[in-house]
């Protein structure tokens, strides 16, 4: 097959804070995983891999979940799993053809169920113990009967799925998907197999129940394995192509992102903006009132950055990244008042975790909406600064941090690795309106009194009079 890309996925066994994580997987830990609402809305609404999973099987989902859970670091991974999609998309027809979720569902109940088995090969031994079987244990008999016809019926399912001349052309994590299929299928006990449903082999049912809870009982196993893998990869490039996503170029060398006509996969009508980060211009600064679109800007980098490294399309139009190693976020932090931590200590731990990947040499990719808020201005503006200074030299790293503090621009204009853009508000005789676009510069607008008196908060408090 050409291109034969392997693309296995880690073990399901490790985590993303443990020390054994593989290097070509990209670490998220659990503060990022809940601002990008991976799997779980803070809102109650959808997460993004109840967006993304279209699985048509339960085992299919698990995996897409495994994958959700460890995306890629390295950049020949996220490419196999590219040309997955891509070869998926261009035959999605061949895809239906493969097993039903009601056939893999029912193996899967039929291999874990705890059924009487005729473990015997010599044939006198087979005959009288299949006889006590069936003599002795009718329903067990007709439940093993039933396993036998559905997986026989998967096997067939199977087998017409990879004879098609398509799937020769398979490539990336797809291919050796294919390949082993090919290889299970030629295994002695599955070949035994007819091509055509009977009734009249009751005595060969037991004997294909003895091959597919006995001698081939790892082979069925990895048999749904692959189904689920490649269902999988089937959900992703649809949600890929339902939702118009365009997959993203993956570049070698320094860290470098960019991005045109950007937006959140969950607003609805949103505007789009660009993204521009190299080496020369390591971070952005990002201003602008509440409302304006900071935070959702931010999300919607990190959640298509995020989608990159799984291999997946991006809601842009048009996207290039260099692979990270570490992604995080700090967004919607919270005190932790059961271990005594303080918001300040929080959003003081969450830049720790970020100086630890840097120091220990990893490409990393941080964002961070207004840190520093649980403390005095003075000390906020004084962090703010001392960490912006500091991330600017940081090679190989990208950072994007927004801030009300817009005085620090003043300190920072003459670090040429620092960007500047920001979002603002349209006054008027009216309610502020927000246009949701990026612009370069600062922002200048303060507008804390002007949303106060929109919302009549001093006509409430001046309604009646002080008692004296």
């Amino acid at each position: 097959m050409k291109g034969a890309t392997v693309g296995v996925q880690a073990s399901e066994a490790q985590t993303q804070n443990a020390p054994d994580t593989p290097l070509d997987v990209l670490h998220l830990d659990m503060q990022t995983l809940k601002d990008l609402e991976i799997f779980e809305s803070q809102s109650g609404g959808t997460s993004l891999f109840e967006f993304c999973n279209l699985a048509r099987t339960q085992g299919g989902a698990k995996r897409l979940r495994r994958r959700m859970e460890l995306p890629w670091s390295n950049a020949a991974r996220i490419r196999a799993t590219q040309e997955s999609l891509s070869f998926i998309l261009k035959h999605r027809e061949v895809f239906n053809r493969l097993p039903s979720a009601y056939a893999s569902s029912r193996v899967e109940l039929y291999e874990r169920d705890i059924l009487p088995l005729v473990i015997y090969n010599n044939v006198v031994e087979f005959s009288l113990e299949a006889f006590s079987l069936w003599a002795n244990h009718d329903r067990h008999y007709l439940g093993i009967l039933r396993g036998v016809e559905v997986t026989c019926g998967l096997i067939r399912a199977l087998r017409r799925f990879v004879a098609q001349a398509e799937l020769d052309e398979s490539v990336g994590e797809l291919a050796p998907y294919i390949e082993e299929m090919h290889v299970l299928l030629a295994h002695p006990g599955i070949s035994l197999v007819p091509e055509q449903k009977t009734r009249r082999w009751a005595w060969r049912k037991l004997r294909l129940d003895q091959v597919f809870r006995l001698h081939e009982k790892a082979t069925i196993a990895r048999i749904l394995e692959l189904i689920y893998e490649t269902d999988a990869l089937v959900a992703m490039a649809d949600v890929t192509s339902s939702n118009g996503f365009v997959l993203p170029d993956i570049e070698e060398g320094p860290m470098r992102v960019r991005a045109k006509g950007l937006v959140h996969p969950f607003v609805q009508d949103a505007v789009s903006n660009p993204v521009d980060l190299d080496q020369l211009r390591r971070v952005l600064f990002l201003t602008g009132p509440n409302m304006a679109g900071k935070t959702t800007y931010l999300r919607a980098f990190a959640t298509a950055l995020y989608l990159a490294h799984l291999g997946m399309g991006v809601p842009a139009g048009r996207f290039s990244f260099v692979a990270a190693e570490q992604l995080f976020s700090s967004i919607s932090l919270n005190d932790d008042l059961s271990s005594g931590v303080s918001y300040f200590r929080a959003e003081a731990l969450r830049v720790k975790a970020v100086a630890e990947a840097m120091a220990s040499g990893y490409r990393v990719v941080a964002v961070m909406d207004e840190p520093f808020k649980g403390t005095n201005v003075k000390d906020a503006f004084d962090a703010s600064l001392a960490i912006l200074e500091r991330f600017a030299t940081r090679e190989d790293c990208l950072f994007m941090f927004s801030s009300h503090l817009i005085e620090l621009s003043e300190k920072l204009k003459n670090s040429h690795q620092i960007d500047c853009c920001y979002f603002e508000a349209e006054e008027g005789e009216g309610r502020l309106r927000f246009d949701y676009l990026l612009r370069p510069g600062v922002s200048s607008q303060r507008l804390g009194m002007r949303v106060l008196h929109e919302e009549g908060v001093f006509e409430l408090l001046d309604r009646y009079p002080l008692r004296e």
